[in-house]
Protein backbone atom coordinates (compact mmCIF):
# COMPACT_ATOMS: atom_id res chain seq x y z
CA UNK A 1 0.00 0.00 0.00
CA UNK A 2 1.29 3.46 -0.92
CA UNK A 3 2.27 5.70 1.98
CA UNK A 4 -0.28 8.47 2.61
CA UNK A 5 -0.04 11.88 4.24
CA UNK A 6 -3.09 12.57 6.39
CA UNK A 7 -4.05 15.45 8.65
CA UNK A 8 -6.28 15.89 11.69
CA UNK A 9 -7.71 19.09 13.10
CA UNK A 10 -10.44 20.08 15.54
CA UNK A 11 -12.11 23.35 14.52
CA UNK A 12 -14.87 25.61 15.76
CA UNK A 13 -17.83 26.05 13.40
CA UNK A 14 -16.30 29.30 12.14
CA UNK A 15 -13.07 27.52 11.26
CA UNK A 16 -10.71 28.40 14.12
CA UNK A 17 -8.28 25.91 15.65
CA UNK A 18 -6.94 28.29 18.30
CA UNK A 19 -7.79 31.69 19.69
CA UNK A 20 -5.67 34.81 20.02
CA UNK A 21 -3.07 35.33 22.77
CA UNK A 22 -1.61 31.84 22.99
CA UNK A 23 0.73 31.34 25.93
CA UNK A 24 2.25 28.49 27.92
CA UNK A 25 -0.61 28.89 30.39
CA UNK A 26 -3.21 29.03 27.61
CA UNK A 27 -2.17 26.77 24.70
CA UNK A 28 -5.38 27.62 22.80
CA UNK A 29 -5.19 31.31 23.65
CA UNK A 30 -8.50 32.98 24.45
CA UNK A 31 -10.44 30.11 22.85
CA UNK A 32 -11.94 27.26 24.85
CA UNK A 33 -9.57 24.49 23.78
CA UNK A 34 -11.04 22.05 26.27
CA UNK A 35 -14.48 22.40 24.71
CA UNK A 36 -12.97 22.06 21.24
CA UNK A 37 -11.51 18.67 22.18
CA UNK A 38 -14.26 17.54 24.55
CA UNK A 39 -15.16 14.72 22.16
CA UNK A 40 -11.75 13.12 22.80
CA UNK A 41 -12.03 13.04 26.58
CA UNK A 42 -15.73 12.99 27.54
CA UNK A 43 -17.21 10.81 24.79
CA UNK A 44 -14.42 8.30 24.26
CA UNK A 45 -16.66 5.31 23.49
CA UNK A 46 -18.51 7.03 20.65
CA UNK A 47 -15.31 8.49 19.18
CA UNK A 48 -12.99 5.52 19.72
CA UNK A 49 -12.18 5.02 16.03
CA UNK A 50 -11.36 8.70 15.49
CA UNK A 51 -9.24 8.88 18.65
CA UNK A 52 -7.27 5.81 17.63
CA UNK A 53 -6.76 7.16 14.11
CA UNK A 54 -5.29 10.47 15.38
CA UNK A 55 -2.18 8.74 16.76
CA UNK A 56 -1.87 5.71 14.46
CA UNK A 57 1.04 6.97 12.33
CA UNK A 58 4.67 6.20 11.67
CA UNK A 59 5.72 9.86 11.98
CA UNK A 60 4.18 13.28 12.65
CA UNK A 61 4.79 16.90 11.66
CA UNK A 62 3.76 19.88 13.75
CA UNK A 63 4.34 23.61 13.79
CA UNK A 64 6.39 25.32 16.46
CA UNK A 65 3.34 26.74 18.27
CA UNK A 66 1.87 23.29 18.67
CA UNK A 67 4.97 22.25 20.57
CA UNK A 68 5.43 25.51 22.51
CA UNK A 69 4.44 29.12 21.90
CA UNK A 70 6.34 32.39 21.93
CA UNK A 71 8.95 34.36 19.98
CA UNK A 72 12.54 33.22 19.70
CA UNK A 73 14.02 29.91 20.83
CA UNK A 74 11.89 27.70 23.05
CA UNK A 75 13.17 27.33 26.61
CA UNK A 76 15.49 24.27 26.57
CA UNK A 77 13.67 22.94 29.65
CA UNK A 78 10.30 22.92 27.87
CA UNK A 79 9.29 19.41 26.77
CA UNK A 80 5.87 20.06 25.24
CA UNK A 81 2.30 20.06 26.55
CA UNK A 82 1.95 16.29 26.97
CA UNK A 83 4.11 15.39 29.97
CA UNK A 84 6.87 12.78 30.06
CA UNK A 85 4.98 10.24 27.91
CA UNK A 86 3.41 12.00 24.87
CA UNK A 87 0.77 10.11 22.88
CA UNK A 88 2.65 10.08 19.56
CA UNK A 89 4.99 7.11 20.17
CA UNK A 90 6.86 7.89 16.95
CA UNK A 91 9.18 10.56 15.55
CA UNK A 92 7.66 14.06 15.54
CA UNK A 93 9.18 16.74 13.29
CA UNK A 94 8.67 20.24 14.69
CA UNK A 95 8.96 23.17 12.25
CA UNK A 96 10.99 25.96 13.82
CA UNK A 97 13.52 28.69 13.04
CA UNK A 98 15.67 27.73 16.02
CA UNK A 99 17.82 24.61 16.19
CA UNK A 100 17.53 22.40 19.25
CA UNK A 101 18.81 18.87 19.98
CA UNK A 102 16.40 15.98 19.52
CA UNK A 103 14.20 15.47 22.57
CA UNK A 104 13.61 11.79 23.35
CA UNK A 105 10.62 11.03 25.55
CA UNK A 106 9.05 7.96 27.14
CA UNK A 107 6.97 5.60 25.03
CA UNK A 108 8.91 6.05 21.79
CA UNK A 109 8.17 9.72 21.04
CA UNK A 110 11.10 11.78 19.81
CA UNK A 111 10.83 15.47 18.87
CA UNK A 112 13.14 16.58 16.05
CA UNK A 113 13.42 20.35 15.49
CA UNK A 114 13.62 21.14 11.79
CA UNK A 115 14.95 24.53 10.64
CA UNK A 116 15.22 23.68 6.93
CA UNK A 117 11.52 24.13 6.15
CA UNK A 118 8.34 22.09 5.68
CA UNK A 119 9.48 20.16 2.61
CA UNK A 120 12.54 18.79 4.42
CA UNK A 121 10.37 17.95 7.44
CA UNK A 122 7.99 15.99 5.21
CA UNK A 123 10.85 14.16 3.53
CA UNK A 124 12.31 13.16 6.91
CA UNK A 125 8.89 12.11 8.23
CA UNK A 126 8.23 9.97 5.15
CA UNK A 127 11.57 8.21 5.58
CA UNK A 128 11.03 7.66 9.31
CA UNK A 129 7.49 6.32 8.83
CA UNK A 130 8.64 3.56 6.47
CA UNK A 131 5.57 1.64 5.31
CA UNK A 132 3.25 3.54 7.66
CA UNK A 133 1.43 6.81 6.97
CA UNK A 134 2.54 10.31 8.01
CA UNK A 135 0.30 12.73 9.93
CA UNK A 136 0.23 16.51 9.82
CA UNK A 137 -0.68 17.08 13.47
CA UNK A 138 -1.14 20.87 13.32
CA UNK A 139 -1.38 23.68 14.05
CA UNK A 140 -3.56 25.61 11.67
CA UNK A 141 -0.89 27.41 9.61
CA UNK A 142 1.19 24.23 9.26
CA UNK A 143 -1.84 22.30 8.03
CA UNK A 144 -2.78 25.11 5.62
CA UNK A 145 0.74 25.12 4.15
CA UNK A 146 0.71 21.39 3.40
CA UNK A 147 -2.83 21.54 1.98
CA UNK A 148 -1.92 24.43 -0.31
CA UNK A 149 1.23 22.58 -1.41
CA UNK A 150 -0.90 19.59 -2.46
CA UNK A 151 0.87 17.28 -0.01
CA UNK A 152 -2.12 16.02 2.01
CA UNK A 153 -4.05 12.97 0.82
CA UNK A 154 -6.80 13.02 3.45
CA UNK A 155 -8.02 15.64 5.92
CA UNK A 156 -10.01 14.60 8.99
CA UNK A 157 -11.83 17.58 10.51
CA UNK A 158 -13.78 17.46 13.75
CA UNK A 159 -16.18 20.42 13.83
CA UNK A 160 -17.41 21.47 17.26
CA UNK A 161 -20.55 23.65 17.68
CA UNK A 162 -18.65 26.64 19.06
CA UNK A 163 -17.97 30.09 17.60
CA UNK A 164 -14.55 31.55 18.42
CA UNK A 165 -14.73 34.68 16.26
CA UNK A 166 -10.97 35.21 16.14
CA UNK A 167 -7.67 33.38 16.24
CA UNK A 168 -6.03 31.00 13.75
CA UNK A 169 -8.60 30.19 11.05
CA UNK A 170 -7.92 27.34 8.63
CA UNK A 171 -9.95 28.79 5.77
CA UNK A 172 -8.06 32.12 5.61
CA UNK A 173 -5.51 31.79 2.82
CA UNK A 174 -6.49 28.23 1.95
CA UNK A 175 -6.26 27.71 -1.81
CA UNK A 176 -6.64 23.92 -1.90
CA UNK A 177 -10.02 22.65 -3.09
CA UNK A 178 -11.52 19.97 -0.86
CA UNK A 179 -14.37 17.51 -1.39
CA UNK A 180 -16.27 15.92 1.49
CA UNK A 181 -16.14 12.13 1.38
CA UNK A 182 -18.00 11.19 4.56
CA UNK A 183 -19.40 12.64 7.78
CA UNK A 184 -20.40 11.23 11.15
CA UNK A 185 -22.00 13.08 14.03
CA UNK A 186 -21.30 12.34 17.70
CA UNK A 187 -22.38 14.08 20.88
CA UNK A 188 -19.82 16.91 20.86
CA UNK A 189 -18.55 17.03 17.28
CA UNK A 190 -19.10 16.11 13.64
CA UNK A 191 -16.26 14.21 11.98
CA UNK A 192 -15.82 15.02 8.30
CA UNK A 193 -13.36 13.35 5.96
CA UNK A 194 -12.16 15.51 3.07
CA UNK A 195 -9.95 14.66 0.14
CA UNK A 196 -8.19 17.32 -1.93
CA UNK A 197 -9.37 17.76 -5.50
CA UNK A 198 -6.30 17.08 -7.62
Amino acid sequence: MTQQVEAHMSLSLDGFGTGLNQSFDKPFGDADGEALHRWMFEDVENNAAEIERVIDYGAFIMGRNMFGVGEGPIDPGWQGWWGANPPYRAPVYVLTHYARPTLTMEGGTSFHFITEGPEIALELARQAAGSRNVAIAGGVSTLRHYLNAGQVDRLYLSLTPLLFGSGERLWDGLSAELKAVSARHTKYTTHILYEPVR
